[in-house]
């Protein structure tokens, strides 16, 4: 079943190269080429988290620059499909933007066979070198991982707060970190339960089993960098009183019952900056962070129903972490 997925997305990608390879049909073959731009999504465009919130980007691109823009996307790929998938729409494009950190391994195989194709990979590690011609950037999703953890020692009434992690890649096990040091910056006598990772950021029932043994600790409020895996720790925490701190997604306070407030991590406009820096000649192959003290507001947090003491609180812990007076890790 995956290898008849795999073959009929790499299908529609050759066929989607092959249309996109000469000039613009809605310039009237004037012979000005779009900016041809492959994405490869790992996982489900519906996940609520990190692959939705980028294809909310890539959406927003085929709105409004379809006149400069060649889009085409593969999603849910298996681990072992990513090579094929991205060397296919390397062959096609201009530029190649991967979501998440679990690709860098195979990615930093693939573009230095693609000398003249640009590569972005968005959410991987901080610490990696770029290429000659793949760049990184970083959501920093320790900076929303500090604000949950300060938010959620600010609203805890039992004395515990924790975290729950999909997998344990170092981008998530640092947003862990910085969670518990959050806590630890507004309320020292705070305490931060350990951090459980659950193997997969989909996974409900492991998500809610987590949040059961966090709950049974005594925590009540919590961090999680999880995408569908949120249903089930959210279930977890409705079942005796606690609250989540939701994200990377935005909603609209009190449409999602569970939820304390939202940690905002725009994967979207990060893909939406990488086509923009192609198409005006901007394009450096280096880390690129996206944090709180990026200005972009791509990271935010959205606080429900906080008190005027909370809110004012939360807004000296996004200046700390603007200004650089917080120093992660």
């Amino acid at each position: 079943m995956r290898k008849t997925a795999l073959a009929a997305a790499l299908l529609a990608l050759g066929l989607t190269a092959t249309a996109c390879g000469g000039a613009d049909e809605a310039d009237g073959g004037a012979g000005q080429e779009k900016l041809k731009v492959g994405v490869m999504f790992p996982g489900s465009l519906s996940d609520d988290g990190f692959m939705q919130s980028g294809y909310a980007g890539y959406q927003r691109l085929e709105k409004d620059k379809a006149a400069e823009v060649a889009l085409t996307k593969v999603e849910q790929v298996a681990t072992a499909d990513y090579q094929q998938v991205l060397t296919r729409l390397a062959s096609g494009s201009d530029l190649v933007v991967s979501f998440g950190g679990q690709t860098d391994s195979v990615l930093r195989q693939v573009a230095p066979t693609f000398p003249d194709v640009k590569f972005v990979e968005i959410g991987g590690p901080s610490d990696a070198e770029p290429l000659a011609n793949l760049a990184y950037y970083d959501p920093v999703q320790a900076d929303g991982g500090f604000l949950a953890g300060a938010y959620a020692a600010l609203t805890t009434k039992t004395g515990k707060v924790g975290f729950v992690g999909g997998l344990e890649l170092p981008a998530i096990v640092k947003t862990a970190e910085a969670f518990a040091q959050g806590a630890a910056y507004v309320d020292p006598k705070v305490e931060v339960v350990k951090a459980q990772y659950v193997g997969d950021f989909n996974d409900v029932a492991k998500a809610q089993q987590a949040g059961q043994a966090a709950v049974g600790t005594g925590a009540d409020v919590f961090g999680q960098q999880l995408n569908l895996g949120k249903q089930g720790l959210v279930q977890a925490a409705l079942g005796r009183d606690a609250t989540v701190v939701g994200g990377p997604l935005v909603k609209e306070c009190g449409t999602e019952k569970g939820y304390s407030g939202y940690v905002k991590s725009d994967t979207g406009y990060e893909l939406e900056h990488a086509v923009k820096a192609v198409l005006d000649g901007t394009f450096k192959a280096e880390q690129v962070p996206f944090g709180v003290a990026s200005g972009t507001g791509a990271t935010d947090v959205v606080l429900c129903g906080a008190s005027e003491e909370v809110t004012a609180k939360m807004a000296e812990v996004k200046q700390a972490l603007a200004d650089g007076t917080v120093k992660l890790g």
